[in-house]
C-alpha cells in the first residue's frame, strides 16, 4: 500500500483559503507581487474576492496547490528486497603487486596477458561473489597496504582489484608484511570465521618476519591462511638464479600451519578452478536480514503539478 512520508504536509491545504478569507486586502501595490488576474481570481473565488468564470480556471490553480502538497508529502510504497546472505565471515584477499606480476606467460580469452590482468579478471568475479562476507583489499610488493578496508560492498573491492596497479607498493615481494598486517586488523574482529587468501608469485624477500612465524600466529588467532602460488616455474624445480619464480613451498608451509588450503597455479585454467574451490571452501550460506527500500511517487503528482501550471500560463497569454 502506498504511505506518506511527510503527511503533516497535507494540513497546509486550506491555507490559500484562510489567507483570502481573514488577511485584510490592501489597496495600493506598490512593491507587490503582480500575479496574472485570471489565476488570482480562481484562488480568490473561495472568499468572494472576484466574480466567477469558466470552472477549469477556477479548480486548476487549487489543483496545482493540491498536487504540490501531495508531491511535498512524499507518496511513496515499501518495496521488500530479498535478504542479504551474512555468512559471519571476515575474508581478506592479500595481492601480490610486485614487479615480476607484470610477467606475461598467462593466457586469458585466447591472448596472451600479464600474470596482473588475470589475477585481476578472475579476482575481480571471485570478489563479487562473496556477498555476505566482509572482505578487505590487501596489496604488497615492499611494503604493504590496505587498499579497502572490510566492507559488505564486494563491487567496491572487485573494483579496487580491477583497478590495482604493479609497483604501488614497492616491486618486491613482501609477504610476512601482508599477512600480518591482516591479522592486526582481524585481531579486533568479533566474525565467527576469519579467513585470508594470500596469492603470490615470488619468494619472500622483504621485510624482518618469518612468514612460518606470522602464519603460526595466524593459528593461534583461529584465521584460516588460503594460499594461491602463481606462475608456471617455482623455486623447488626452477634452475639456479632462474627469475620470476614462486616460492611455492613457503606458501604451501603458511596454509598447513594455519588451517588452510594451497593452491598450484600454472594457467589462467587454474586460476578459474582454484576461485572456485574456494567458493565451496568459504560458502555462503546463512540467511541475513531482510531489507527495505521504498519506491517514491513524488514526481507524478509535481508532474502534474507543472503541466497544469504551463496550461494556466498559455490560457492567460492566449
Amino acid at each position: 500500500m502506498i504511505d506518506l512520508a511527510q503527511p503533516l504536509v497535507l494540513l497546509l491545504l486550506p491555507l490559500p483559503w484562510l489567507a483570502a478569507r481573514f488577511l485584510p486586502v490592501r489597496g495600493d501595490r506598490g512593491g507587490a507581487l503582480a500575479v496574472p488576474d485570471r489565476i488570482g481570481r480562481a484562488l480568490m473565488q473561495g472568499a468572494g474576492a472576484a466574480p466567477r468564470t469558466d470552472r477549469l480556471g477556477r479548480s486548476a490553480p487549487w489543483a496545482v496547490w493540491v498536487l504540490i502538497l501531495v508531491a511535498l508529502a512524499g507518496p511513496r510504497q515499501v518495496a521488500p528486497v530479498p535478504a542479504l546472505e551474512v555468512s559471519g565471515r571476515d575474508l581478506a584477499i592479500a595481492l601480490d603487486l610486485s614487479g615480476s606480476m607484470v610477467r606475461d606467460d598467462f593466457w586469458l580469452d585466447g591472448r596472451q596477458v600479464t600474470r596482473m590482468e588475470a589475477v585481476q579478471t578472475v579476482g575481480a568475479a571471485f570478489a563479487r561473489r562473496r556477498a555476505g562476507d566482509r572482505v578487505a583489499l590487501i596489496v604488497f610488493g615492499s611494503e604493504a597496504y590496505y587498499a579497502a578496508p572490510f566492507s559488505f560492498d564486494t563491487e567496491g573491492i572487485a573494483r579496487r582489484i580491477e583497478e590495482a596497479q604493479i609497483g604501488i607498493s614497492g616491486r618486491a615481494t613482501n609477504i610476512s608484511d601482508a599477512l600480518g598486517l591482516a591479522l592486526k586488523r582481524m585481531q579486533r574482529s568479533d566474525a565467527a570465521t576469519k579467513v585470508v587468501i594470500l596469492l603470490s608469485d615470488g619468494v619472500n624477500n622483504a621485510g624482518a618476519t618469518n612468514p612460518r612465524g606470522v602464519a603460526g600466529l595466524a593459528a593461534e588467532m583461529g584465521v584460516r591462511v588460503h594460499t594461491i602460488a602463481l606462475g608456471p616455474r617455482d623455486l623447488q624445480t626452477a634452475e639456479e638464479g632462474e627469475n620470476g619464480v614462486v616460492d611455492a613451498e613457503t606458501l604451501r608451509a603458511i596454509s598447513e600451519i594455519s588451517g588452510g588450503e594451497s593452491f598450484r597455479v600454472r594457467t589462467t585454467e587454474d586460476l578459474v578452478a582454484v576461485a572456485e574451490a574456494l567458493d565451496r571452501l568459504e560458502a555462503t550460506d546463512s540467511a541475513g536480514l531482510a531489507a527495505e527500500i521504498y519506491r517514491e511517487f513524488w514526481i507524478w503528482p509535481a508532474a502534474l503539478a507543472a503541466c497544469l501550471c504551463l496550461g494556466l500560463a498559455y490560457r492567460e497569454i492566449a
